[in-house]
């Protein structure tokens, strides 16, 4: 197991993380800094547990509205696609109503 020290609101943290991801952990801990420092910007520096605490919960209620665009997403995707499903199925009846059609004409 890998260790790194990633820095947040100006502060050295060690963190253990998975040989080979350290680059993707440095790049959460930047993140993080990013709005933990934006929070301290807009509420002022409520003492480190605090600021945290509601930078966590400011990305929790992100997550939770991706989550929910994500699934009403989804949602569309399967509703579209059902509605796909439908069209080529009339398609193909219409096809086979042309050709059954055509053959009688044809005389077969």
């Amino acid at each position: 197991m890998a260790q790194l020290n990633v820095t947040v609101n100006g502060k050295a943290y060690l963190v253990g993380c998975e040989d080979g991801q350290e680059r993707h952990l440095q790049a959460l801990a930047e993140s993080f800094d990013a709005q933990v420092r934006q929070v301290g910007r807009d509420v002022g520096q409520l003492g480190e547990t605090r600021l945290f605490l509601m930078t966590a919960l400011l990305l929790t209620d992100e997550l939770a509205d991706l989550k929910l665009r994500l699934a009403q997403a989804q949602s569309q995707l399967a509703e579209a696609q059902t509605d796909r499903a439908r069209v080529e199925m009339k398609a193909a009846a219409a096809l086979e109503n042309a050709a059954r059609k055509i053959e009688k004409l044809s005389g077969g």
